[in-house]
């Protein structure tokens, strides 16, 4: 990705979550709209914006890496995002090719930011108390051709779990009005995207500080009316699904029935220790409620194990919830103690070993179930979206609504049997033939399969 410059070129590099790389679209269409030239090869300019993560300790140590790597070879660096936002004067103290640093609500100034540096100074952005520009009006540079984009609709957090460092780093919730977020959707939508990832810490929560109840369940009828074939929701924490949020998903077409339900663990004394108390009686019955409403919601879910105090009794009671509930895919973490959060200080620490234990133990369980909710599938037509071909061997991947980017599987797709092929970015119909535990297999449905199959021959 590159423009035409009347200004020098800064390159950016972007880690962390999805979050982060809409701030950098922003600071890449800010800058694009100011005359730099901007690109995402660090070898095309002098000066990097580096958009970090600090969520976890190895995502600070790649930061790091990556800041001490690009210094090695002589750049002058911003340092953007969460890692500034955590440590601020440390990185211009200790990484001499710093700049300048950029907290996570100031990304908007990056202009003037860099014009200061550029006039010589040595410039700390960081605001104590995170600011969220939310706005369709933000020029915005999407730095990746796929069909794939990421809205934010909130940033920000209120609840205070005892493992989590997000609100110190990104501030309390703040939502974006619904007229602006289905603003930026058609905007979307004319570039072609093709699948639309609503993101922000709780989802399910949105419009609770703006609009004071949560109004999930209208902003997804309002982007009813955008046409963009599929509309994920990023990510679903139980206390805001309602029935109104579940009737929406059933209701609105376009939304599609994949809910990642970030549970962490089930045992309520694990939960309390969290200081997620709210979650502590809901797991089973809204679990219930989602599959009785959407029968064909696909449910995704992460947890954590080796929390401090997890006993046998407590990991036994979470095996036994995951054999349970049969979810379709699973992630599981072990328990990292990160400064600055609640949980670091906690007493009754549980062995390394014993939580990798837990962790291989839960993998293993989930394991066939995963591969029993793919297989399911099989014999059924689904819509595909096309993110890489192979013309040489005629080799397609994709992926279906049951699968989001970069966290979950893939399809893997044949030829129709008249030899349809189809192209990144595009949807074509695929029946699905074959699964495992992570993907799916199938081929394309041509127009004579199609009209056999309306005429009940096939």
């Amino acid at each position: 990705m590159t423009s035409t410059p009347t200004r020098p070129t800064v390159a950016f590099a972007h880690l962390g979550c999805e979050k982060n790389r809409v701030d950098t679209e922003h600071m890449v269409g800010l800058l694009a709209e100011a005359g730099y030239g901007v690109s995402t090869d660090e070898n095309d300019a002098s000066v990097v914006v580096v958009n970090t993560c600090s969520f976890i300790q190895d995502a600070r140590e790649e930061s790091v890496r990556t800041l001490v790597g690009l210094a090695e070879q002589g750049k002058e660096l911003i340092i953007a995002g969460c890692l500034a936002q955590h440590f601020q004067e440390e990185l211009l103290e200790s990484i001499p090719e710093a700049k300048a640093i950029v907290g996570t609500g100031d990304y908007q100034h990056i202009v003037d930011v860099l014009t200061r540096v550029e006039a010589g100074e040595r410039v700390n952005q960081v605001s104590a108390l995170p600011t969220f520009v939310g706005d369709e009006h933000l020029p915005r540079q999407r730095t990746t051709d796929d069909a794939v984009a990421f809205l934010k609709v909130a940033e920000g957090c209120d609840y205070r779990c005892a493992f989590c460092i997000i609100p110190k780093l990104r501030g309390k919730q703040r939502s974006r009005p619904i007229e602006s977020i289905v603003a930026e959707a058609h905007q979307l939508a004319e570039q072609g995207v093709q699948e639309l990832i609503l993101i922000s810490q709780i989802t399910t929560n949105y419009g609770l500080d703006l609009y004071g109840k949560p109004r999930l369940a209208e902003l997804l009828r309002a982007l009813g009316e955008v046409e963009i074939p599929w509309i994920r929701v990023h990510y679903a924490y139980p206390t805001g699904l309602t029935p109104d949020v579940l009737a929406a998903y059933r209701d609105v077409p376009n939304v599609v029935p994949y809910l990642d339900l970030p549970l962490q663990h089930s045992h309520p004394e694990v939960l309390r220790g969290m200081n997620r108390p709210w979650q502590a009686d809901v797991n089973d019955r809204l679990l219930d409620q989602i599959r009785e409403q959407l029968p064909d919601a696909v449910l995704r879910t992460t947890l954590i194990v080796g929390f401090p105090g997890e006993t046998e009794e407590h990991f036994q009671h979470l095996m036994q919830f995951l054999e349970r509930q049969h979810f379709d895919h699973v992630g599981v973490f072990t328990f990292s103690p990160e400064d600055g959060t609640a949980a670091a200080e906690l007493p009754n620490r549980v062995d390394p070993q014993v939580a990798q234990a837990r962790k291989d133990a839960l993998m293993a369980l989930q394991q066939p179930i995963s591969e029993q909710r793919n297989q399911s599938w099989i014999g059924r037509t689904v819509d595909v979206l096309i993110e890489q071909c192979n013309p040489e061997t005629g080799a397609m991947i994709g992926r279906c609504t049951r699968f989001a980017p970069e966290v979950d599987g893939e399809v893997q797709v044949l030829p129709g049997e008249d030899g349809q092929q189809a192209t990144p970015g595009t949807m074509v119909p695929v029946v699905i033939t074959g699964a495992d535990i992570y993907d799916l297999s199938g081929r394309i449905v041509g127009a004579r399969a199609m009209v056999a199959a309306a005429r009940g021959e096939g």
